[in-house]
């Protein structure tokens, strides 16, 4: 090629729009490598070596010590499964996740039925079940630390010990398997509006005449919904599930908020922070977080390459 045919290549018009097309892109790409991308590959090269306090200044020359930090992780106390009160961080991340994700969608679904009918005030309802999805963490997650306190001016013992249902008040946060339960009901309650909007958006899509032809045919509503509704859903649903279980898989601040990870709820994230913050064993850190990851990974692959599949072939 020679030199005027380059120059030519160089300034034709779809050379221009495509360096004019990369400078538009570089800041997000640059934010994107440096929030995203950077982070997670030193998280990978920090997992295989030693740092901590004494050599943070000189991260870049931690010694190498292969998978010892994986081997501390498996083999650390908190993480292995005991009974079915301390079930261990990975076990307890897997009850919870996938617990609280069918819980959110199972009543995202089920709010999303409700608000497709007709009714008067269904504006202002919508608009009411989307507060515990749009109310910050934090104060959602004081309010019930309050509702459920040990201390009689706790809603919920207050009412327990009103009814004379049980006679002292229940610290219900500091007790193994009540404090599990009651992180996954407030994960469920927390995040069913965004099924419900997902849920609903497709419901309001679906093709009216497929009711009205089922009706004439003698359908009545349960069989509409088996045979109508849920078909039409299975690709939203599908969706929903996988994201909300990603997130709720990387979820941190909802079970530190409530229990500090303590009493039988203490997850990866919240592992991988006690690691790295409390304990200041930043490589033992970054190995539980590609823990988390490679278990991310192989649901993803199992949840794509076979339900997704089936989904598809149905």
């Amino acid at each position: 090629m020679t030199t005027s045919t380059r120059t030519r290549k160089f300034n034709s018009m779809q050379a221009k729009e495509a360096r004019f097309a990369w400078l538009l892109i570089s800041p997000t790409a640059i934010i994107v490598f440096g929030l995203v991308l950077f982070p997670a590959i030193f998280s990978i090269w920090i997992s295989f070596r030693n740092v901590g306090l004494s050599n943070l200044n000189d991260v870049f020359h931690a010694p190498y010590v292969g998978f010892a930090n994986y081997i501390k992780v498996f083999n650390d106390f908190a993480f292995k499964y005991h009974d079915i009160t301390n079930m261990g961080a990975a076990l307890t991340s897997v009850v919870y996740s996938f617990t609280a994700t069918i819980l959110a969608v199972f009543l995202g679904l089920i709010a999303s039925l409700l608000l497709n009918q007709p009714f008067k005030g269904r504006g202002a309802l919508r608009a009411l079940f989307l507060f515990s999805y749009i109310a910050p963490i934090v104060s959602v997650a004081f309010v019930w630390r309050w509702m459920l306190d040990p201390k009689p001016s706790g809603v919920v013992n207050y009412l327990l010990t009103s009814a004379n249902i049980i006679q002292t008040p229940i610290a219900f946060l500091a007790q193994r398997g009540w404090a599990l339960v009651l992180v996954i009901l407030f994960d469920g309650w927390r995040y069913f509006p965004f099924a419900m909007l997902m849920i609903l958006a497709r419901l309001q899509a679906i093709d009216k005449s497929l009711y009205e032809a089922a009706s004439v045919d003698g359908a009545k509503s349960w069989a509409q919904f088996w045979y109508i509704t849920l078909p039409e859903l299975r690709y939203v649903l599908g969706a929903i599930f996988l994201l909300r279980l990603i997130w709720t898989f990387n979820k941190f601040e909802d079970i530190f908020l409530l229990t500090g990870g303590g009493f039988g709820t203490k997850v990866l994230p919240i592992l991988t922070y006690e690691f790295s913050f409390k304990l200041f064993n930043f490589g033992k850190g970054a190995a539980t977080s590609m823990i988390l990851l490679v278990m991310l990974i192989v649901f993803m692959i199992f949840y794509i390459g076979f339900v997704m599949k089936n989904i598809d072939a149905d």
